[in-house]
């Protein structure tokens, strides 16, 4: 075989660049394995060193059915490589295992992928490749019997690939238009509106504790006793909860009305919001 020929054989089983499949050759003396494996290390030291760097970019990706649905952010740095066709193609594939793992993050690493490699030794390969640090974020499944899964996605870059990715679980026994349409209004209400919960007492308590704070400091120097300060902290830690819990929210097709009187409206027998997730790139 020769020297170019083990140069491309290289770089098409590593994904490496020509200059570092050429000089790893040259220090392996010709062997493919002992490139294969000096390109290996040295692409974990180059990610190693990247991962101080800040990874704010990067693309959220749905995989699944409406049983069984699952969201995944990537990282990265940039938006250019959020748009680069092998980072995109491995945030596919990854997304496809992430729902087979039910998002199981230490199952997921130690997954094999297409190329009979780790999710963990591609992703290694990927950051040496393409120069960036790259991370996997937040990851979600949502699985429930009696149930339908709807989701929505807002700036797509390609399919199932997008900046801001939604599900949401409906537990229902009918499944007509009406359903249909809601789930697909409640997936899009929940992308715009961000809850942080399903209802008040879901919040976490740290965000509630904060929010106290802030409205504390904001009254500290209003000159107000501390009997009417204390209603007025009572009045606005009632607001933030109303307007950050799904049930209580405003509906966006009709700002009127809370999603909770839609549900009732609908009237569908037992028909129930049981579960959503929301993930957005640089939130």
């Amino acid at each position: 075989m020769s020297d170019i020929e083990k140069v491309k054989k290289l770089r098409n089983s590593t994904g490496a660049g020509f200059k570092d499949c050429n000089a790893a050759l040259k220090e392996a003396n010709g062997d493919i394995n002992k490139a294969s494996e000096i390109l290996r290390v040295k692409g974990i030291a180059k990610a190693s060193k990247k991962m101080t760097r800040d990874a704010k970019e990067g693309v959220i990706v749905i995989s699944g059915d409406s049983k069984k649905t699952s969201l995944i952010e990537i990282n990265c740095e940039t938006d250019f490589v959020a748009k680069n066709d092998d980072f995109i193609t491995f945030s596919k594939e990854l997304s496809n295992i992430n729902n087979n793992c039910s998002s199981n993050l230490d199952k997921l690493n130690n997954s094999i992928m297409n190329n009979n490699k780790s999710v963990q030794d591609n992703l290694v390969a990927l950051i040496a490749k393409i120069g960036e640090k790259i991370t996997i974020g937040r990851l979600k499944t949502i699985e429930k019997n009696n149930s339908k899964n709807f989701i929505y996605q807002h700036s797509v870059i390609k399919d199932n690939v997008s900046k801001l990715g939604v599900i949401v679980s409906l537990e229902t026994n009918v499944q007509n238009d009406i359903v249909e349409t809601f789930g697909k209004q409640l997936s899009m209400h929940i992308a715009a509106s961000n809850p942080l919960a399903l209802v008040d007492n879901e919040i976490q308590k740290e965000i509630l504790e904060k929010e106290v704070e802030l409205i504390t400091e904001e009254l500290k120097n209003s000159g107000k006793s501390d009997e009417i300060a204390k209603k007025i902290s009572l009045g606005k830690i009632n607001k933030f909860k109303e307007e950050n819990s799904l049930m209580t929210q405003q509906w966006v097709m009709e700002p009127k009305k809370k999603v909770k009187d839609i549900v009732a409206e609908i009237n569908i027998p037992n028909l129930k919001i049981t579960e959503f997730a929301r993930i957005k790139i640089g939130e």
